[in-house]
Order: C-alpha cells, then sequence, then structure tokens
C-alpha cells in the first residue's frame, strides 16, 4: 500500500527518490563510516512530513511509546536490531529493568510496554518493569486491552545500583523522557548501563538542538547526493519569551522564517501559502502546537499557548502534508533501533488539516504501509508508485535523523565536558 499522495508538486519528491535508489551504495557506505564514528541512538521515533516538493523530519523522540503500532511482521527486525545493541553495550546481558512514564494507566502506552517486554525477551532478556511512581509500593498488575497483563514493581536504590527486589538489572532502559525532571533515583548509577543517558531527557534536551544537528547532517548528506539539502530540512529559529520583547522576538522570528520559505518556494515554483509551527523547545506531547501563516496573527494566536509552555520556543518552517490513508491526512512515522530502521506507522487525523500537528486526540495509527521490508527497494521502478522504494526513503531521512541524534547528544555529554575541562 502506497498512501495516496495528494499534490501535482511531487516532482521533486520522485527525483529526489530516484537520487536516493541510484546512490544507495553509496548512501549505505555513508552511514557506515558515520557509525564507526557516532553511537546510534539506543532507540528513536521520527515523524517526517511528506509535501510532495520536499521530505523533511519535524520530530524526533528518543523514548518512543508505540512500538504496540508496528505489525508482528517488523517484530523479527526490532528483535535483531535489540540483539545488535545490547551485545554492543553489554554482551553478557542477562536482566533488563524499564522504566516506564511515571503515572501511565493508558492502554495503548501499556501496551507498547508490553511489546517492548516481548522484543527484549526474544532477544535474550529477563524483562521486568520498575516505577518511579511513589504510589505504586508493591508489585502492581496493570491489564492490556488483549486480556493480557503486565506488572509494574517499585524501584530499589542500594548503593550505585537501580533494581526490584529479587531483580538485579545490568542494563536499564529509560521509557521515560524525563519531561519532569531527573529524579534523584536515576543519578550516579556508574555500575550499570543507563539507555538512553539521563542528557537525552527533557531536563537537558532542546528541540532546536536536534535540529542544528540535524542541518549539520543534512548538508552533508545533500552533498553527497549532490541536492540542495533544504530538501529534507525544516528551517527553523529558537526564541527565548522571557523579557519585555518575548511576543515580539516570537513575531520577529515567524516573519523572518516565512520568508525564507516564501523565497523557497519561488525559487521551486511553489504555489502554495508558506507557514510557520510555534511549539515548545522542549517535549510537549503535541500539546502547544500553533500554526502561523501571518506573523501579524501571532498577538492573537498568543492566547492559545498553554501557561506551562515555557519561555523556550521553536519557530519551525510548517512543512505540509500531502499524503492521505483512507481520505484523511496522515504522516509516516520511522521507528529506529540501534542503527536500523526496524519498522514504522501513519499517524491519521481524519480532522486535522495539511499544514496541522496530526500528533493530538483523535489520531489514529495505521501500520500497513511499512508491511514490507524498508531495507528492500526496488531499483528501476517508476518513482512514486512502489511501497519499498518510498518506505526505503523513508528510512533513510529517519537515519538522518537519528544520526543528528547522536551529534547532538555527543555535543550535550556532561562526561565529555567534563573530560575536556
Amino acid at each position: 500500500m502506497v498512501p495516496h499522495l495528494i499534490t501535482a508538486l511531487n516532482g521533486p519528491i520522485n527525483e529526489l527518490e530516484a537520487r536516493v535508489l541510484e546512490s544507495m551504495p553509496a548512501t549505505e557506505r555513508w552511514f557506515r563510516l558515520e557509525w564507526m564514528e557516532h553511537t546510534p541512538t539506543f532507540y528513536a521515533s521520527v515523524d517526517l512530513r511528506n509535501a510532495g516538493f520536499k521530505l523533511a523530519p519535524v520530530d524526533t523522540n528518543l523514548f518512543p511509546g508505540g512500538f504496540n503500532h508496528l505489525t508482528a511482521q517488523m517484530l523479527p527486525q526490532a528483535v535483531q536490531a535489540a540483539m545488535a545493541a545490547i551485545e554492543k553495550i553489554c554482551p553478557e546481558a542477562r536482566n533488563l529493568l524499564v522504566i516506564p512514564e511515571t503515572g501511565a494507566r493508558c492502554s495503548f502506552y501499556l501496551d507498547n510496554l508490553a511489546t517492548l517486554a516481548r522484543i527484549f525477551t526474544q532477544a535474550g532478556l529477563n524483562v521486568r518493569f520498575g516505577t518511579l511512581d511513589t504510589a505504586i509500593t508493591e508489585p502492581t498488575e496493570m491489564p492490556l486491552a488483549n486480556g493480557e497483563r503486565i506488572t509494574l514493581e517499585p524501584l530499589v536504590r542500594k548503593r550505585g545500583r537501580l533494581m526490584l527486589k529479587g531483580f538485579d538489572p545490568c542494563t536499564i532502559l529509560l521509557n521515560n523522557d524525563l519531561a519532569a525532571g531527573t529524579p534523584p533515583q536515576l543519578m550516579g548509577l556508574h555500575e550499570q548501563y543507563l539507555l538512553p543517558p539521563l542528557h537525552a531527557g527533557w531536563t537537558v534536551r532542546r528541540k532546536s538542538q536536534h535540529f542544528r544537528a540535524y542541518d549539520e547532517v543534512a548538508k552533508r548528506f545533500g552533498k553527497l547526493l549532490g541536492m540542495d539539502p533544504w530538501l529534507i530540512t525544516p528551517m527553523f529559529q529558537s526564541v527565548d519569551l522571557n523579557g519585555k520583547s518575548g511576543l515580539e522576538a516570537l513575531q520577529t522570528a515567524a516573519d523572518a522564517q516565512l520568508t525564507k520559505v516564501r523565497r523557497k518556494y519561488k525559487e521551486y515554483g511553489i504555489n502554495e501559502k508558506p507557514f510557520v509551527i510555534i511549539k515548545s523547545d522542549v517535549g510537549s506531547y503535541g500539546r502547544g502546537v500553533l500554526t502561523v501563516r501571518d506573523a501579524k496573527d501571532i498577538e492573537s494566536l498568543a492566547t492559545s499557548l498553554p501557561e506551562n509552555i515555557g519561555h523556550e520556543i521553536i519557530v519551525q518552517e510548517g512543512v505540509p502534508t500531502h499524503e492521505r490513508v483512507h481520505e484523511a491526512v496522515a504522516e509516516p512515522v520511522v521507528y529506529t533501533m540501534d542503527r536500523y530502521v526496524v519498522g514504522g506507522y501513519y499517524r491519521v487525523h481524519a480532522h486535522r488539516g495539511i499544514d496541522e500537528n496530526l500528533n493530538a486526540p483523535g489520531a489514529s495509527y495505521v501500520p500497513l504501509a511499512f508491511a514490507e521490508s524498508p531495507h528492500l527497494p526496488r531499483p528501476g521502478e517508476k518513482p512514486g508508485v512502489s511501497a519499498p522504494n518510498r518506505f526505503y526513503m523513508y528510512g533513510v531521512i529517519g537515519r538522518l535523523a537519528m544520526l543528528a541524534a547522536s551529534y547532538e547528544l555527543e555535543a550535550t555529554d556532561p562526561q565529555a565536558e567534563a573530560e575536556a575541562a
């Protein structure tokens, strides 16, 4: 199934697909050399937008919570990737402690945890869940939508190790983005592997840091393929709302971004109205995301920003999505583990427009799109009609975002900073 691309401007995307496919050996070698120099993030999910004239990531999540949306056919790939990742980090690992989001009771999220347990159990690990939720003081069963259950257990800290009663892991997997801050239990765990590291959480991480790193990666990849990196990059600017001129700074940034986008649209003959997305520079689960087409509208729209959005804001070039699944607006989400694309799905929203955030209540998920392996493209087929070719291209952009996350985490690693000092 190739979701319908509803745009007359699909020439550049077809050209990009053709270029990525014909450069496949060079692309794969380039990634291979990059991974010799940089450590992949343990896992990630990347939200993409396909406008027909450009294809770009708009968000990269380092604590993905939708493994339950992957199909059964994708799980063997995820198990192999998990094996490769664990082998590199702790080959003798026997026990894996997973720390989920605190207070998560949503059945979808619990299904995600159950899928993670399935993947890592098949990769040869004993998996248990330890919660930071202080309300849970004894092993507590949580019901899943399919009638099964998972057990959340209270964490036990013993000197420099984090464990459960009768369960001492060598590796701890965070499925908690630390948006509420870094709890003391997770600090100073020098005897265990903590994945992803603490500085991958929103206590430290900023979207603007990620997209600065992505800019660098996209420029280098664009040079390799001989193409304009704008075709795979969303332009952006970060803004601090603190101070009297906060709103004015936001308007200035939005105006500047809209001007740059107009210039690019003119260069490529794109007859669309540009827009920018205003959102928190810190993870916000898709809340408080505004679409702005004219900087003058910001004053009236500012009242729509949630109070807890914070003062750090990112103004990002809006990339419309022209893909449809069952007539509803859709965007692909690519899932990675270690250096591999393990699958993905379409996030679909029947009540949102092509220029709106789809990560919102009412979204549904269609995993059919990646039913065939994203690693087996079919060179020679007409661009734009082959599912494996479309999804290989999505996998390439997803891996570029994952590589950018590696750059980003290297730059913000407190241990590296301490060693440099």
